[in-house]
């Protein structure tokens, strides 16, 4: 595998078993799936946090103006 690919997997969170699997793929549209299948894994962890930061700004909103939920 070329060094610039496997360094754009490891800038872009990839485990070194899924660098290992992408590497051993043996088509460009496998490679392609795997890395569809990481890109939906990465947004999920994204919109999981985004809920949570929304979830903590309700919280200060509330106490903030003195109703605190707890």
């Amino acid at each position: 595998m070329d060094e610039k690919v496997r360094q754009n997997l490891v800038d872009a969170g990839c485990s070194e078993g899924f660098i290992d699997d992408y590497a051993a793929a043996g088509s460009g549209s496998e490679q392609l799936c795997r890395l569809r299948q990481h890109r939906k894994e990465l947004l999920c962890r994204i919109h999981d946090g985004q809920r949570q930061l929304d979830c903590l700004d309700y919280l200060i909103y509330q106490v903030k103006r003195g109703k605190s939920c707890i």
